[in-house]
Formats: structure tokens, sequence, C-alpha cells
């Protein structure tokens, strides 16, 4: 799944989300409604990650749902 079909499959995601993400809050979850750069930043807030390691974050998640 790439970054631009996340929007489109954000529904069907947003509980995995919550799953690994355990400091995403609902809140978060509803305000990110698949955009990618509100994911890596929530990312960034709740867990202290560097920008970057936000993105690779949000890539390996992405990467485990490409063949589901």
């Amino acid at each position: 799944m790439n970054r631009d079909t996340l929007e489109g499959k954000w529904n069907q995601l947003k509980g995995q989300v919550r799953k690994q993400y355990g400091q995403l809050t609902d809140d978060d979850v509803a305000r990110i409604q698949g955009d990618w750069e509100k994911f890596v930043g929530k990312l960034q807030e709740r867990y202290g990650y560097t920008r970057e390691k936000a993105e690779e974050e949000a890539e390996s998640f992405l990467e485990r749902f490409e063949t589901a």
C-alpha cells in the first residue's frame, strides 16, 4: 500500500493503528483521517520520534498491510 491509498483504506486500518500504537488516542486516530503527514506527525508527538524514525515506523506499518 502506498501513501496515496492510506486515506482510502483508513477506516479498515484505524483499528490496527490503535493496536500497534497504543499511545495514540481515539481522537488522534480520528483526526489523522488517513493523512500521511498527520499520521507521521502524531507518531512524532506521542512517541518522541524524529521525523525520520516516524516515517520509518509508518512505512513499516503500511507494508504489513500491502498484501492483506
